[in-house]
């Protein structure tokens, strides 16, 4: 799996779900291009167009495990919004029934520069402001929130107004329901400075029963970047389990019963940094759902990660469960 021409196979036009989801996520959509070489983007010739955005490839990843998934967002009317949700409901099974469209913003763009494979920069283009941030009540009246097994919100949703109201409003639906995740997704770019992002989030985390993020963004959430002190803090708002990555070092699990726990890391050689959280995430809530513990959760996690940090794109390179297991079985991607 060291390579990024070696892909993932599957049916070309899986089913649409059937029935209500099982994971549904909220938030950011765009169209993602990838460079296939390594360097500024400057030196690029040719780039590779994927559908990305974290919750989109949560819900991608979770889709690709065997679970009925949905996301929650919003495009623009034109060629790109088209091509997104075409591909999410034909080639990736992602139920897109609450993916609306917005009548003048332009669907995103993101351009991932390899610069370097490890820690990808990537560059926006959302100008003036992206149609997922824009979603309104009616957006998300009929989605079961009540009922689904996971409801998973990237911590960038309450940058701004209206998705910060809309969101909160399915929150409080929701009724802090098992599992109700909040993965902290820092990206600078949409808040106006770290202090309006720690002030919106701490207002946010009694709605959560899970929240996972990395030592940074433990930092701007919860004021440490300390991995057991960023835990405490968020196990003392009353949620279930805190997950916190550790990078090289692995992922560290704290949960209101006691347990805490560092989940090793499998080794990779990486090909690009891009997708491993999100694909993280959906192995996450598919071991979740599946009645697995929060530890063999991440651990399957980790798995499901290493593999696609060692291939190019995100949702078009998210693990099947058979690639999960057999990296799980051998001890290496």
């Amino acid at each position: 799996m060291g390579s990024h021409s070696k892909r993932s196979t599957t049916n070309s036009n899986p089913p649409l779900p059937a029935s209500d989801p099982e994971v549904v996520t909220v938030g950011r959509i765009s169209v993602d291009l990838y460079p296939e070489t390594e360097g500024p983007m400057r030196d690029v010739r040719s780039l590779v167009k994927s559908v990305g955005g974290t919750a989109t490839n949560v819900a991608v990843a979770a889709a690709r495990l065997g679970r009925r998934a949905a996301v929650v967002t919003k495009v623009g009317g034109d060629a790109f919004g088209d091509d997104i949700v075409h591909a999410l409901s034909h080639r990736f099974g992602v139920d897109t029934r609450w993916v609306t469209l917005h009548d003048s913003l332009k669907t995103p763009l993101a351009f991932a520069e390899l610069n370097p494979r490890s820690e990808p920069n990537i560059i926006f283009y959302r100008e003036p402001r992206a149609p997922d941030m824009d979603l309104v009540p009616d957006d998300v009246a009929t989605v079961p929130v009540e009922d689904i097994g996971i409801l998973w919100i990237p911590a960038s949703r309450f940058s701004s107004e209206p998705s910060r109201s809309t969101v909160e409003g399915l929150l409080q639906r929701r009724q802090r329901a098992t599992h109700t995740i909040l993965d902290l997704d820092w990206r600078h770019q949409f808040w106006p400075d770290e202090a309006n992002a720690t002030a919106a989030i701490g207002t946010v985390l009694e709605h959560f029963t899970v929240v996972i993020g990395n030592r940074e963004e433990c930092r701007i959430a919860v004021g440490t970047d300390s991995p057991d002190l960023a835990a405490d803090r968020i196990l003392a708002t009353g949620a279930q389990c805190a997950v916190v990555k550790l990078g090289g070092d692995g992922v560290m699990v704290a949960t209101a019963d006691g347990i805490c726990e560092t989940v090793a890391p499998y080794p990779i050689e990486v090909v690009c940094g891009l997708g491993a959280g999100d694909a993280f995430g959906g192995a996450f809530c598919d071991s979740l759902l599946s009645g697995l513990d929060f530890v063999e959760s991440a651990r399957r996690g980790n798995a499901a990660g290493a593999i696609v940090a060692s291939r190019l794109l995100c949702a078009d390179d998210m693990p099947y469960r058979h690639e999960v297991d057999e990296v799980c079985s051998s001890g290496a991607a």
